[in-house]
């Protein structure tokens, strides 16, 4: 179990590290080394999700690891509450930013090993505080640079505790 503690409550994530072993393996990586202690929701979308691990409150991106191998195609679907990995256009190229579904986003899901195809790795699901990540999507939100859909005001991930 992993606790997001935010300053709008704590988000518990179970991990599923059976489907997705490299993908929970690298987000213990990075909470077990306080990687996402002051990072913010730098990207928020009612009705479809809530980003975050990457940008730190004044929009600087924190520097991240290698990239890991997408493991989309594990059978597990973007449906509400699921966490899955954020990336660019490139399908092998998350890091360290997660997002949480908000609403059923299976058009994320794995259809084949096509750029377009690879789809969006869920590696687990949050199983408490979802009325914090829906208190979370519903934040207004603007433009802060190049960056849409930020919240106006900051939704910081403040600690994470890892527990077996």
């Amino acid at each position: 179990m992993i606790t997001l503690h935010t300053n709008s409550g704590d988000i518990v994530l179970s991990l599923n590290a059976e489907k997705a072993p490299i993908t929970a393996e690298n987000f213990l990586k990075y909470a077990n080394e306080g990687f996402f202690d002051g990072t913010i929701f730098h990207r928020v979308i009612d009705g479809f999700m809530i980003q975050g691990g990457g940008f730190t409150e004044d929009m600087v991106q924190k520097s991240t690891g290698e990239t890991i191998k997408n493991e989309a195609n594990n059978g597990l679907s973007n449906t509400k509450g699921t966490i899955a990995m954020a990336r660019t256009s490139d399908p092998h190229s998350a890091t360290a930013q997660f997002f949480i579904n908000v609403g059923d986003n299976t058009f994320l899901d794995f259809k084949n090993e096509s750029t377009q195809g690879w789809g969006y790795c869920v590696f687990g699901e949050v199983v408490e505080g979802m009325d914090v990540v829906e208190k979370i999507k519903g934040v207004s939100t603007g433009n802060r640079g190049m960056h849409q859909d930020v919240p106006l005001e900051a939704v910081v991930i403040t600690g994470v505790t890892v527990k077996d």
